[in-house]
C-alpha cells in the first residue's frame, strides 16, 4: 500500500501548483480569520499542509514574524521556498506527516489547516492529529480548520475524504475547544467546478 508521503510527492510532481483542485491565488478567508483572531504580529502561526499555498507569502507581507509551514511533501516545501527566495529564511519549514510530527517545545498561537483534516478517514489518525493540536497549541490559542462541507466532494486527488458539518467537525476536537465561528464557502477550482468548504475556528480553553 502506497504511503501518504509517496502519494503526495506524486501529486506535486505530476501537477502544476495552480492546477490542483484546492488551489486559490490567495486564501482570503483563511487570511481574514487569522487577522481577526490574532493581530499580534509576533504570534506563532503554523500552516498545516501549507505545501505550495500562498498563505505564507501573504502572512509575511502582513508583517507576521513567527511563521511555520508543515507539509508531507518535500517537493511542495521546496517549491514554496524557491518562490519566496530570500524571504524563505523567515519561515520555519517542516516536512512530515502531521499525525506523527513532533514540534518539540514549540507552542503555537494559531493553528491553520485548509484541506488536510478531511483526508484523515481513520479515527486513529484523527485522534493522533487532535492530540498534536492539544500538545502544540497554547491555552487560549486558536485552531482554524477548513474541510469539505456536507455538500463537498467525496474524493480528492484519488483519495476518499470525510465531509463535515460544523457540529461534526467540532465534535472531533472536543468540548475544551470552544467553537468561535463556522461558515461554509464556495471554492471555485481551476477546472471551473465549485466545491463546498466548511471553516471552523475554535479557541483552546
Amino acid at each position: 500500500m502506497e504511503s501518504r508521503s509517496a502519494h503526495w510527492e506524486k501529486v506535486y510532481e505530476s501537477k502544476s501548483f495552480d492546477s490542483v483542485s484546492w488551489y486559490a491565488p490567495h486564501l482570503e478567508e483563511s487570511l481574514r480569520l487569522i487577522e481577526e483572531v490574532c493581530s499580534d504580529k509576533s504570534a506563532a502561526i503554523i500552516d498545516i499542509g501549507g505545501g505550495e499555498s500562498t498563505l505564507v507569502d501573504d502572512l509575511i507581507q502582513k508583517g507576521y514574524r513567527d511563521l511555520s509551514v508543515l507539509d508531507i511533501s518535500s517537493k511542495a516545501i521546496e517549491f514554496t521556498k524557491a518562490r519566496l527566495a530570500a524571504q524563505s529564511g523567515e519561515v520555519n519549514w517542516c516536512t512530515g506527516d502531521i499525525t506523527q510530527y513532533d514540534f518539540g517545545n514549540k507552542q503555537f498561537d494559531v493553528w491553520h489547516d485548509r484541506a488536510v483534516f478531511h483526508f484523515l478517514t481513520e479515527a486513529r489518525s484523527r485522534a493522533a492529529y487532535v492530540n498534536r493540536v492539544r500538545r502544540f497549541v497554547r491555552k487560549g490559542g486558536y485552531v482554524i480548520v477548513a474541510t469539505f462541507g456536507p455538500q463537498g466532494p467525496m474524493k480528492c486527488s484519488g483519495l476518499d475524504v470525510v465531509r463535515y458539518s460544523d457540529a461534526q467537525l467540532h465534535g472531533e476536537f472536543g468540548n475544551d475547544f470552544e467553537l468561535v465561528m463556522s461558515q461554509t464557502i464556495k471554492h471555485q477550482t481551476p477546472a471551473g467546478s465549485t466545491q463546498e468548504f466548511l471553516y471552523c475556528c475554535c479557541k483552546l480553553a
